[in-house]
């Protein structure tokens, strides 16, 4: 039984979307773990599920008498009550009901046939059954000492520390037991033994549960069900956090396998408007949006996938109980950026966080803002607007113009300014001559100036300059200028080497598919476009839609446009002609279903009666049948379309 569900929920901050059209339900003794980045909307879910925070659209649908309670992170309690009686007065109704139940008792001991005494009697006895809430002193008792507050139970409670203030507003809640209880981050401030009491409590009285918590054990002990709030929508996975990953590695294959079919799809209507073909019949006018809409799913798929995956791959990194280095660290975070120059926009209201192991290429064309991004999260350049926060951490930058070099030092003073002649490189000492030669520099060149070397040999120096320094991120501004293969094959080892986090200016495709895992492209208009598909890939695609832009248009050259057709005599057989009549109807039908399916597959209602694998193994089934379907079709329109020239 649906205890709350949230229909067609839309929420927005300004010009930020954070839910999406989403659905949710959260059944009676249902575990449900939130899982999501940071400012995914998180907290936005569980204020919106509490009833405290509005929404745009949607609406929210709960039971009269049903109780929703929130673990606060900064709880409030009245001045001048101890921690115990700060518990006690939370459990003010639980005392009532048993103190009328006592008195029902009694009178029901002198009246036993009275049916409203009956009905009242048994109200009350399933409302302590359910909050557990027979000995209540009792339970206080236990609580007090498992949270190690037994010793504070006489101290004003505003005298505890924020910590403890949290473990005395769980205590009152783990008693009070609502009939929904939503926890934000509860093993906070817990030891390891009193995260496990909160584990058997939460398992042993079945509470009904919406929580987020980045301790990933504790979300596989609890959770009976996981959502995932991704792009502005919620995916479902039943289970923990070991669950989730499983799931979610099949879910993966499983859109990179559609996607490759989607990729077929779209070469063979790519094909297929090539030859220019005029003569429509009225059924086929619907081809064109098929095709508009095989584009846009070709464009996004695949920044989708490899999002996916390589947070899957964060996500599995990292689960470990013994890793207690924070690999995640972040080092920005760019909130509403807006900068201009000359009355230019370049940037506009740009956001995104970097974190320590981010590997991100800054792409798009000349002029549009690249360098201008970088240097205005160096502090070089004044936004216009907007926030970029820092963290304490050391950055190396590498610009085109190679400012860190002085034309009038050699090469033995440019790596040895304090004189000597060797170099720190990762902690390892160096001769200057044994690190350089590693960036093909000749021993004869040491005593060289650096204002007769060539462009391409300034870079070298440049480069092998900043190799030699520790840098938490390197920030790069077209590194591959003037370098020759070899030495790029040398920049390319030292990155991929490199730990921290990366950003990379740059128009080279191979180098950037080789190093980034992340782009930011500059779409015009200010615009950038967070991606995580590789380069190549996103610029393969854009040439596929812009051909097909073209089409459109009737900009395509006329030997692609007319494509001589030879001229024999074709008609249809019977079968062809009942086929071509009844594909149509027979596509769409397998079209409907198949969005009937992916529906179910982020629907736990429907994907738990039958299972999730069961429904994925129809779903790839059918995708396959339509393929060949639409495909069987194609070849009988373009027989139509010999026939009626």
């Amino acid at each position: 039984m649906a205890l709350l569900d949230l229909i067609d929920i839309s929420k927005a901050y300004e010009s930020k979307k954070i839910l999406c059209n989403i659905n949710f339900s959260i059944n009676d003794g249902e575990r449900v773990a939130i899982i999501a980045k940071n400012g995914g909307g998180k907290s936005t879910l569980m204020k919106i599920v509490q009833g405290i925070l509005d929404f745009d659209e949607g609406r929210r649908v709960i039971g009269s008498n049903t109780t929703v309670e929130m673990l606060d992170q900064n709880p409030k309690f009245e001045n001048g009550i101890s921690v115990k009686e700060a518990i006690k007065r939370e459990l003010k109704e639980l005392y009532e009901a048993r103190k009328r139940f006592d008195e029902v008792s009694q009178s029901l001991a002198e009246d036993f046939e009275n049916k409203e005494l009956l009905d009242e009697h048994s109200t009350l006895t399933n409302f302590l059954d359910h909050h557990n809430a027979w000995s209540l002193d009792d339970r206080i008792e236990r609580v007090l000492v498992e949270f190690s507050l037994k010793e504070y139970e006489d101290r004003l409670v505003e005298s505890l520390s924020g910590g403890e203030q949290r473990r005395v507003a769980l205590a009152s809640l783990l008693l009070k037991k609502p009939d929904l209880l939503l926890l934000d981050e509860p093993t906070n401030h817990l030891d390891v033994y009193m995260v496990e009491f909160l584990e058997q409590m939460l398992l042993n009285e079945k509470f009904t549960l919406l929580f987020i918590s980045h301790d990933r054990y504790f979300i596989d002990n609890i959770a009976t069900r996981s959502i995932e709030i991704e792009d502005c929508k919620i995916r479902n996975f039943k289970g923990g956090y070991s669950d989730y990953i499983r799931q979610k590695e099949e879910l993966i294959r499983s859109l990179q396998s559609s996607h490759e079919k989607l990729l077929k799809l779209l070469k063979a209507e790519e094909e297929w408007l090539h030859r220019g073909v005029r003569a429509r019949l009225k059924r086929n006018e619907g081809r064109k949006e098929r095709v508009m809409k095989l584009r846009e799913e070709a464009k996004k798929n695949p920044s989708v996938i490899r999002k996916m995956k390589l947070e899957l791959e964060r996500e599995k990194k990292h689960f470990n109980r013994n890793d207690g280095v924070n690999r995640q660290k972040m080092l920005f975070e760019i909130e509403n950026l807006c900068v201009e120059l000359g009355g230019k926009t370049l940037i506009k209201d740009f956001g995104t966080r970097i974190l320590r192991n981010d590997k991100i290429a800054i792409v798009g064309k000349n002029g549009a803002g690249k360098s201008t991004l970088l240097k205005t999260i160096l502090g070089e350049i004044k936004a216009k607007s907007g926030v970029i926060k820092k963290g304490e951490f050391k950055v190396g930058y590498f610009d085109q113009h190679r400012d860190m070099l002085n034309d009038d030092d050699n090469l033995i003073e440019t790596f040895c300014p304090m004189g000597g002649d060797r170099v720190d490189v990762k902690g390892k000492s160096m001769h200057v001559y044994g690190y350089l030669k590693n960036f093909l520099f000749p021993k004869e060149d040491l005593d060289k100036k650096i204002g007769i070397l060539s462009g391409g040999e300034k870079n070298r120096v440049a480069l092998a300059l900043l190799f030699t320094k520790d840098y938490d991120c390197l920030i790069l501004d077209e590194p591959t200028n003037d370098l020759d293969i070899a030495t790029i094959n040398i920049l390319e080892e030292y990155l991929q080497s490199f730990e921290g986090a990366l950003l990379i200016v740059s128009h080279d495709r191979y180098f950037v598919d080789k190093i980034a895992n992340k782009l930011f492209i500059f779409e015009g208009d200010g615009l950038i476009e967070e991606s995580y598909q590789s380069y190549s890939e996103y610029l393969d695609i854009q040439k596929q839609i812009k051909s097909l832009e073209e089409y459109e248009k009737g900009d395509l050259p006329q030997s692609t446009q007319k494509q001589k057709v030879v001229q024999r005599e074709v008609k249809l057989s019977y079968k062809e002609q009942r086929a071509y009549d009844t594909l149509p109807g027979e596509i769409e039908k397998l079209e409907i279903k198949i969005k009937e399916l992916e529906e179910c597959m982020y629907d736990p209602k429907c994907y738990e009666q039958r299972g999730l694998v069961e429904i994925s193994s129809e779903y790839e089934e059918l995708k396959k049948v339509l393929e060949e379907r639409i495909e069987e079709y194609f070849l009988l329109e373009e027989k139509v379309e010999q026939i009626n020239k």
